[in-house]
């Protein structure tokens, strides 16, 4: 059984850890393509909970960003007009991610037919590299406009002008 992904290695996050967890480990060479494909398709739930769970902290991250802009400098810090945009912008990411999460198996049917020795190798790495960029894509909204928001705050609080 793989190790949970919470638990820290010598106190700190470990690609290592999350490459042999339960989720990003294969236990069985496939057999089939078949196989290859429910290997990556037994993934996609968890994986679109893990980065949609990104993606609503970095939707509250940018809404507590973009409320208190317009209490406190009666600014909208850029966000779209309509707001429907941002919510059209959210499904198309969405639909992406996973267009690009069937590029995982894709690519792997791929390799595992060009280098057949590598492929299980292929497949855990890129499931867990591809899991890490995209959660880390999905947070970089929240890290900008929240980085943005904080300097609005004290630039605001220290008294710097506008302009």
């Amino acid at each position: 059984m793989g190790a949970p992904l919470a638990e820290p290695t010598h106190g700190r996050w470990s690609f290592v850890r999350l490459k042999s967890s339960t989720l990003c480990r294969r236990d069985v060479s496939p057999a089939s393509a078949w196989d290859v494909i429910g290997w990556w398709e037994s993934r996609r739930i968890p994986f679109n909970l893990i980065v949609g769970s990104a993606g609503i902290l970095s939707c509250i991250v940018v809404g507590i960003v973009a409320a208190g802009a317009s209490i406190l400098f009666d600014s909208d810090f850029g966000l779209p007009n309509p707001p429907l945009f941002a919510l059209i912008a959210i499904l198309l990411y969405g639909i992406m991610a996973n267009i690009c999460f069937t590029g995982g198996w894709l690519t792997e049917l791929l390799v595992r037919r060009l280098w057949p020795r590598e492929a299980d190798r292929f497949a855990t790495v890129s499931f867990s590299l591809g899991l890490v960029f995209s959660v880390l894509l999905t947070l970089t909204p929240a890290i900008v406009i929240g980085a943005g928001g904080i300097f609005g705050l004290l630039k605001h609080l220290f008294g710097a002008s506008h302009g």
